[in-house]
């Protein structure tokens, strides 16, 4: 699999995940940082790439990850995480602008990633919404 820090890819790879969580529970395996990357990967998947991958999403390997349409983030920095390992790239350097469109692809009516992020006035955007109803 091609890995590249564009839209494209992020859409991809976030099209991935639900039906990797399938599979897996299919197989009866925990949808976990390990259990994903191998699937994906296969034999490049080694403990050294799945070291790096968690250590800079800041996750353990077999922790069960939350649906993605639901709780978003976790997803979006193990992502982000993937694409910095294999593309040799600072974590820092990974286009967000790209990663968060394309889970709004995905994703359309799902829980927004940046939902707690403060708007220009002061308010949430939670609180903002509230007023417009």
């Amino acid at each position: 699999m091609e890995i590249e820090n564009n839209k494209e890819c992020f859409v991809l790879l976030w099209r991935m995940l639900v039906p990797t969580k399938h599979l897996l529970r299919r197989k009866y395996k925990r949808f976990c940082i390990r259990n994903v990357l191998k699937e994906w990967f296969e034999y490049e998947a080694t403990n050294t790439f799945m070291w790096e991958v968690c250590n800079l999403c800041e996750q353990a390997g077999w922790d069960e990850l939350p649906s993605p349409s639901l709780y978003p983030r976790k997803h979006r920095e193990f992502l982000r995480a993937i694409v910095a390992v294999r593309t040799g790239r600072s974590f820092y350097q990974i286009n967000l602008r790209a990663l968060d469109a394309a889970y709004r692809i995905v994703f359309p009516n799902s829980t927004p990633i940046n939902i707690n992020k403060k708007c220009k006035n002061g308010k949430s955007r939670i609180k903002q919404r509230n007023e417009i109803k």
